[in-house]
């Protein structure tokens, strides 16, 4: 057998480096690879804190940008099976008891059984929320969703204009069914989002969406930048420039709303530079802010294929063929991403390690995964210090706990999501020394809850409200 066709044979490449496989793939250019932050080389050193499912292609809409492609033409025989769906929650359970997973679509309304999949997930200990183009929350629906464990909704709302909105959704009416939806929402005190997808039609409005936003009682704004990929693939996003402006407008945004509203950027992690150049006290400095994709965060397509997040479609594997354990731990992508170094100025950026680019746009506009970010306009130099994040403990750490936790207290914390445990761990502790407290216990908890400001940052790790307000 030929070396060429030996390669075809392995579709994923345990302990891999640059080995033959990736370079087949097409997946790194001729970048280096590196050990990850803190010498740690070993899968066991990698969760998937944040698990993103897209249950369904079929939709009521037909958006622009979609990078699922998703519309009503879909048939529900292209999806898994519930009974699959299940199988391959305990898969994911079975790597990580305490994820969060994002149900979402297309339309994942559609799907009869979500309120079944929410249940399992979590009653088994997941974080449960559901993106949604928000139409179909009925006030029934809002209450199912409720009573299955649904800790957060996230709805999309691109503008307060409806021609605007609806005719970027495809959908006549679409913008009146969401607003309705959000005081549904309010109403019955779920938690909600609200997701806004940037281009130049709407740039103007960003501030008046986050007023909006605020205003609603949402926990928090995220501004998402386009990445090429899908129905989006023929769209333009805004230049390099242009990224700069709205980014500098968004670090101002977040600080004017902070205790109120989180406030992020999606696919466009050269936040974390505004962010830190302008004020290092946010709540952003808590997010080790290099793309997660692959490293702590992973999507499940309608089809049962694994890929490194919604925008990077490269396949890690085929759920009909691994567990999601074994493509977790062995996937060449996974690897690749968790170990290689960016090219092109992402590498030789001092913001590398806060930022380091899209991941997914860099495949989709050179090809390679490992590639640079062409949405950014900053020129490093190439010459200066890494910038670190300046938060001890960042989102998806863990932290040892310095002080006694009673059992009550710790079995609390376990409840809480994988990803801001640690952060959490930090806070409390944090808060107790400056009270005087030589042990953290439920009323210790309850206090730093009941003294916390209304950001999503700091409200996420309580997001389940399991028992929270009794302490």
């Amino acid at each position: 057998m030929s070396e060429a066709s030996s390669r075809r044979t392995l579709p994923t490449l345990p302990g891999a480096g640059r080995g033959p496989v990736l370079e087949e793939w097409g997946l790194l250019g001729d970048q280096p690879v590196r050990e990850p932050v803190g010498g740690k080389g070993d899968a066991s050193d990698f969760l998937p804190h944040v698990v993103a499912w897209n249950l369904t292609r079929r939709c009521n809409l037909a958006c622009a940008h979609c990078y699922i492609a998703a519309g009503s033409w879909h048939a529900e025989a292209e999806e898994l099976s519930t009974e699959r769906c299940h199988e391959i929650l305990d898969q994911v359970l079975e790597v990580n008891p305490r994820p969060m997973l994002i149900l979402t679509g297309g339309e994942p309304l559609l799907r009869d059984d979500l309120e079944e999949l929410a249940r399992h997930a979590s009653q088994a200990g997941a974080t449960v929320v559901v993106g949604t183009n928000g139409t179909r929350l009925t006030d029934q629906r809002i209450e199912s969703l409720m009573e299955a464990g649904v800790s957060g909704v996230a709805v999309s709302v691109d503008s307060l204009d409806p021609t605007y909105h609806d005719r970027f959704r495809h959908g006549a009416g679409a913008l009146q069914d969401t607003l309705d939806a959000v005081e549904r929402l309010r109403t019955h005190e779920l938690d909600f989002v609200i997701q806004t997808s940037l281009t130049r039609g709407n740039r103007d409005e960003l501030a008046s969406l986050v007023e909006w936003s605020a205003e609603k009682g949402a926990v928090s704004f995220n501004l998402y930048f386009l990445v090429p990929t899908g129905r989006g693939e023929g769209m333009k996003g805004l230049s390099p420039d242009e990224n700069e402006e709205v980014l500098a407008q968004l670090t101002a945004l977040e600080a004017r709303y902070r205790g109120r509203m989180m406030i992020r950027s999606k696919c466009q992690p050269q936040l974390m530079r505004h962010v830190l150049e302008a004020d290092d006290a946010s709540p952003l400095a808590n997010y080790r802010t290099r793309c997660p994709c692959g490293v702590h965060y992973c999507r499940i397509t309608p089809e049962g294929k694994v890929t490194p997040c919604p925008y990077l479609p490269v396949e890690a594997g085929d759920l009909a063929e691994q567990t999601f354990g074994e493509i977790w731990r062995e996937a060449a992508v996974f690897h690749a991403l968790r170990h290689g170094e960016p090219g092109g100025k992402c590498g030789m950026c001092e913001y590398l390690e806060v930022c380091g680019g899209c991941r997914a746009r860099a495949h989709a506009t050179t090809g390679d995964l490992l590639g640079p970010d062409e949405s950014c306009a900053y020129e490093p130099s190439g010459r200066r210090p890494l910038v670190e994040p300046p938060a001890p403990v960042t989102y998806g750490q863990e932290a040892e706990p310095s002080l006694p936790w009673t059992d009550e207290a710790r079995a609390r914390l376990d409840r809480i999501p994988s990803f801001v445990r640690g952060v959490v761990t930090s806070r409390v502790e944090d808060f107790a020394r400056r009270e005087g407290h030589d042990r953290v216990d439920l009323e210790v908890m309850g206090a730093v809850r009941r003294n916390m400001p209304v950001d999503f940052s700091r409200r996420l790790p309580f997001f389940l409200r399991r028992g929270a307000d009794d302490a």
